[in-house]
Formats: C-alpha cells, sequence, structure tokens
C-alpha cells in the first residue's frame, strides 16, 4: 500500500508540478467541504490544466516579440470606419483560417493603425493556442539572409514553421536588392498553403516592383499571398499626426490660460 508521502515524488514524475505543489491545500479544502476522492482529483487536474494554459499563453506571448499593448480593446475603430470591427474580431477569436493557411495583407499610409490592427489579431490567436511570431521586415530579412550565408536557410525555415503565423510589419522598406528580394520570396513560397503570414506595407502591389528586383519573382510573391488571402486597405489620417495636433491644441490651450 503506497504511502501519501511518495505522492510529491510520484506527482513530480509524471510531471504534475502543479498538482506537487498545491495537493496538500487541496486536500485541506477536500476536508473542510466533505469532498469525495473524484471531486477532490478533479478539482486537482482542473488546477493543473489551469496552470500550463497559463504558462503556455505566457510561453507563446514571450516569443512572438509582438508590440505591447496592440490589443482589439485598444483600436479606434471610429478613426478607420471602412476596417469591419466584426471581421477583425472574428479573425481574432476564430483560428480556422490559420488551419487553412490564408493569409490577411493590410494596406494603408503610415501610421493609420496597420501594426496594431495585425498584432492585435495574433494576440487574441495565442488566447486560441496558435503560436505566432513578429518580425520588422528588415529584421527578418537580414536573419534569413545570415542563414543564408551560412547555408542554414532551409533549417531556419523549418525552423520557423513551428510559428503558425507570421507577422511581417513594414515590408515595404525591404531595399530592393536581388540578396534581400531573394530570401523573402523564398520564405513566401516556403509558407505557401503550408502556413499563414499577415503582412503591413505602405505600398499597394502596383508598387511592390520597388520592393522585388525582378518582375516575375514580384508576380509570383504576389500571386502567392492572395491566393488563400484578405486584403485590408486603410484610408485613414496617421494616429500619430492627429495626437501631434491634439497636443499641440492643448499645449496652446493651456499657454493661453
Amino acid at each position: 500500500m503506497p504511502h501519501h508521502s511518495t505522492l510529491p515524488v510520484l506527482l513530480k514524475q509524471l510531471k504534475l508540478s502543479t498538482m506537487a505543489v498545491v495537493w496538500e491545500e487541496y486536500l485541506t479544502k477536500a476536508t473542510e467541504n466533505n469532498w469525495d476522492a473524484a471531486t477532490y482529483l478533479a478539482a486537482l487536474c482542473e488546477e493543473e490544466i489551469n496552470q500550463r494554459y497559463t504558462r503556455r499563453m505566457a510561453r507563446f506571448q514571450k516569443e512572438s516579440k509582438l508590440p505591447v499593448g496592440k490589443t482589439l480593446s485598444s483600436i479606434d475603430f471610429s478613426h478607420i470606419a471602412q476596417i469591419d470591427q466584426g471581421r477583425i474580431e472574428a479573425m481574432s477569436s476564430d483560428s480556422s483560417w490559420v488551419k487553412r493557411a490564408d493569409n490577411i495583407l493590410f494596406f494603408g499610409p503610415s501610421g493609420t493603425g496597420k501594426t496594431h490592427l495585425a498584432a492585435a489579431i495574433c494576440n487574441g490567436l495565442i488566447e486560441q493556442g496558435v503560436r505566432v511570431r513578429y518580425y520588422q521586415a528588415t529584421a527578418l530579412v537580414q536573419e534569413l539572409q545570415r542563414a543564408r550565408d551560412e547555408l542554414l536557410l532551409e533549417k531556419l525555415l523549418l525552423r520557423l514553421d513551428k510559428f503558425k503565423v507570421i507577422l511581417i510589419d513594414d515590408i515595404g522598406y525591404v531595399r530592393k536588392s536581388e540578396a534581400e528580394t531573394h530570401v523573402l520570396f523564398e520564405l513566401i513560397a516556403h509558407r505557401y498553403e503550408s502556413g499563414s503570414m499577415i503582412i503591413t506595407a505602405n505600398h499597394p502591389f502596383s508598387d511592390w516592383d520597388k520592393i522585388f528586383s525582378d518582375t516575375m519573382m514580384t508576380v509570383a510573391a504576389i500571386d502567392r499571398l492572395v491566393h488563400h488571402g484578405v486584403i485590408m486597405e486603410i484610408q485613414a489620417e496617421s494616429y500619430r499626426k492627429k495626437q501631434a495636433v491634439e497636443r499641440n491644441a492643448q499645449l496652446k490651450v493651456s499657454s493661453d490660460h
């Protein structure tokens, strides 16, 4: 007959780390509330699952490298009236489009909230248990180039497969050079129909020949992105410009008084 003193060791061997910590506390609760053995075990299992979920979400959030504070609740949808709030919320809470390896592309001038929208969707997906990774486009290209120079590009592409969604921010800032655009195209081609991407861009597709050095590569990249893609265009005043104007107006009022 096993003795209860062995329980912490057994729980750790079973990798039930939360149970190993709280079993005595829950045993006291069980005694005080007259729980039967099944209720006590169910409560322990529930606590283990909850803590695993919390730790997993924290790990997914940390590895995502998403900008801080970019959530749905902090978006002023009245400023971007042409964007369907319900559709953004659906993409955030329903990961079926990720399972289909669909893409989302946000186009619009600088400062209109493209990154905020994209990051908010990603934050919602993390809560659904989806692993995501944020990259500034220029930083991503540099990482891909280093991997290629070290003959490790394929290994890096495979490692990125663990992220079901890759957010590439400000793709228009990639310099038009064969070395940069070739590795970027390889990533797009690699994830085609196998992994989702969210891309933000200041330039419409008609200007993407400024990103890719070869016309055929430009067409091929666009074709792969839009085949299973949702395109959202934002036509609005820059948030940053708007906030600067408001601050200046407030300062002027304060100085007048």
